[in-house]
């Protein structure tokens, strides 16, 4: 099945023209861009670049190809979607509307292309994936376009779609053909098929991208869900310390990565161990993550020390509880409304997480929250445990087990709530049912926590 991924020379890293045959600036795919600036075009495919391997520069580059050209619409839109990346919505949306309004001036593609990212940064989520899906079957090679439907926080995810995982998958491979040895697909296909349960083939795909660009943290991530995936964590430590020290904290996934890292070590029993690097490279004021990956990867990996035995550590509690308010202060995420639960079970602070689900019941009578009843529930859940009424986490928690990939994110943060259905079976007194699920977990990948955790059933 791989080989063809692997072994066409397509693309493989770059393209030998910057123009096409009438003389149009393109992008590394050969695709044309409406630009007077030879500047621009250059700053602009390296921006792009940058930016689909998460590196360090997209900002930089993107502001030099709008100075060289300010009427370089894609350049305007794409600094636009850096700017909803890190939850700046006011300027996202201004750079929304002037690509809009640029594209009059556009060729057929870009103004496609336009459609696809300005919906998405405006929030007109359904109309985007319409828009891509159309948009890339005339233009396959469309990555940044391609690239706004995928991951765990692309469209798909965040769709309230059961199916999203296989939906990466099956759109990855429909235009598979155009991108052959591609670096940047070749790390988002892999990640498309761990995600949908074949971490053999999603680490295969992403290895074989490390080796044609290895400044690419889109692969190292999709390469640490694979071993997550597999039970391999003493292969996900070593690549990490070998792969880490040569990406600048200022990458937009450095603490993003340094969590996977933490996860391991508590996979492995290690709780000490995955705190400190919370205090170390996770922590606010310590990482540089977008908003949401800064407040969900705290207040995840907090929690699930605290599963792992580790004491309550109020202070940090408190401060996430205050940034998340601040960067989401609204409910409709339904991946920020999980954790925004999690740190009302943690602080206590049920008036807050009932004012969210409020919010939450008043956008499904609307029609507008995609991912249905599952996070009601699944905030019932976490209060109850977090007050200790285990029996109620366990009904409320119970209810969403098949249901939880309706949030979005990743299968390993969605583990999550596995983990508290685990230990709330074992101090309510039900070790049979938790026994049963962590079997189910250890057919699928060796985990030493699970292992633990089994024995306690065992002991009860």
């Amino acid at each position: 099945m791989l080989d063809g991924y692997v072994t066409d020379d397509l693309n493989s890293n770059t393209l030998a023209s910057a123009t096409g045959e009438d003389g149009m600036e393109t992008d590394r795919y050969g695709l044309g861009l409406t630009t007077t600036s030879t500047i621009a075009a250059s700053h602009y495919r390296d921006g792009v670049d940058l930016m689909l391997a998460a590196w360090p520069g997209v900002t930089e580059c993107l502001e030099a190809a709008i100075a060289a050209d300010p009427r370089f619409a894609l350049a305007q839109l794409a600094r636009g979607r850096v700017h909803q990346m890190y939850a700046e919505m006011a300027p996202a949306r201004e750079k929304a509307a002037l690509a809009r309004d640029l594209a009059k001036s556009c060729k057929a593609r870009e103004q496609g292309h336009i459609e696809v990212i300005a919906s998405a940064i405006e929030g007109q989520s359904a109309r985007a994936i319409t828009a891509a899906e159309s948009h890339l079957e005339d233009h396959p090679r469309d990555a940044l376009a391609l690239s706004t439907l995928l991951g765990a926080f692309g469209l798909y995810a965040f769709s309230g779609r059961a199916d999203h995982d296989a939906a990466r998958v099956a759109i990855c491979e429909r235009h598979a053909r155009h991108y052959g040895r591609d670096w940047w697909f070749m790390s988002y296909l892999g990640w498309s098929h761990t995600e949908a349960g074949n971490p053999g083939a999603g680490r295969l795909l992403c290895e074989r991208s490390l080796e044609i660009r290895r400044a690419n943290a889109n692969a190292a991530h999709a390469l640490s869900h694979a071993l997550f995936e597999q039970g391999e964590l003493d292969a996900c430590q070593a690549f990490m310390d070998d792969w880490l020290p040569g990406y600048d904290r200022a990458g937009i996934l450095n603490a993003h990565l340094c969590w996977h890292v933490a996860l391991g070590l508590l996979d492995k029993g290690d709780t000490a161990g995955a705190l400190r690097i919370h205090d170390e490279r996770i922590a606010l004021g310590v990482s540089q993550a977008t908003p949401l990956n800064a407040f969900t990867d705290v207040a995840s990996l907090l929690w699930r020390a605290e599963l792992s035995g580790a004491p309550r550590r109020a202070a940090a509690w408190t401060e996430v509880a205050e940034y998340a308010s601040r960067q989401f202060p609204k409910a409709g995420l339904a991946f920020s409304d999980m954790h925004h639960a999690l740190i009302a079970a943690a602080t206590g602070n049920s008036a807050t997480a009932q004012s969210r689900l409020a919010e939450i019941e008043a956008l499904r009578s609307a029609g507008k929250f995609a991912a249905g009843q599952v996070i009601a529930d699944m905030t019932r859940g976490l209060l109850a445990f977090g007050a200790g009424d285990y029996a109620g986490a366990i009904a409320a928690l119970q209810k969403v087990q098949s249901e939880t990939v309706r949030i979005g994110g990743s299968h390993a943060q969605r583990e999550l709530v596995e983990d508290t259905l685990i230990v709330a079976w074992l101090r309510g007194g039900e070790p049979a049912k938790a026994r049963s699920l962590i079997d189910h977990r250890l057919h699928r990948r060796p985990s030493q926590r699970d292992v633990a955790w089994r024995q306690l059933t065992t002991a009860a």
